[in-house]
């Protein structure tokens, strides 16, 4: 295993309300020197909910997507907040997001996008034994629910309008996983 670069200097050279921009030079052990710049988002990372209906149906939701500027099908997700373990961020989303609560909630693996560059950690929930209770959350607009079969997820992620891979990752993770279990 190689020794990780050293961090020479970190600084930050941007600032959003999601996002910090930072500017990593860095000395490799075979000593060249770079610049990187990454995203750092927040410490706690995010959620992302599979829940499972006992007629092993997953809830998903289609929700406007603005880095892509259309409505995208996937599955309930959300920021994990400072106070919140994973799976109590994990239950206040689906609460939020689709109207059920899970009894069973189980925290299947985590997953990280582009980190080459993105500091972000999306943990995959799978939530089961689902009970009818609203929260209220910060989306814009009514989200619309949609039931999919769990064993037809290939004909799902053919659909255009599903596109995001940590929800095509986690759904094909979690129908694995409970045929495991």
């Amino acid at each position: 295993m190689r020794r990780k670069p050293h961090i020479l200097q970190s600084r930050t050279i941007a600032q959003t309300h999601l996002f910090t921009v930072e500017q990593v030079d860095l000395r490799f052990s075979n000593g060249v020197t770079a610049r990187y710049e990454k995203l750092v988002s927040s410490p706690y990372g995010a959620v992302l909910i599979v829940p499972i209906t006992a007629d092993e149906e997953v809830l998903l939701v289609r929700e406007y997507a603005a880095g892509v500027h259309r409505y995208e099908l996937g599955l309930p997700k959300g920021r994990v907040e400072a106070d919140e373990d994973i799976l109590q961020a994990a239950n206040r989303e689906i609460m939020e997001e689709i109207g059920f609560g899970g009894r069973r909630l189980e925290q299947i693996t985590a997953l990280t996008v582009a980190p080459g560059y993105f500091d972000h950690t999306t943990h995959i929930v799978v939530a089961r034994d689902l009970f009818e209770q609203r929260a209220d959350g910060d989306e814009p607009e009514e989200l619309e629910i949609v039931r999919w079969p769990l064993h037809a997820i290939e004909a799902l992620v053919a659909r255009q309008d599903v596109s995001e891979a940590r929800s095509i990752a986690a759904l094909f993770l979690a129908r694995e996983h409970c045929k495991r279990v």
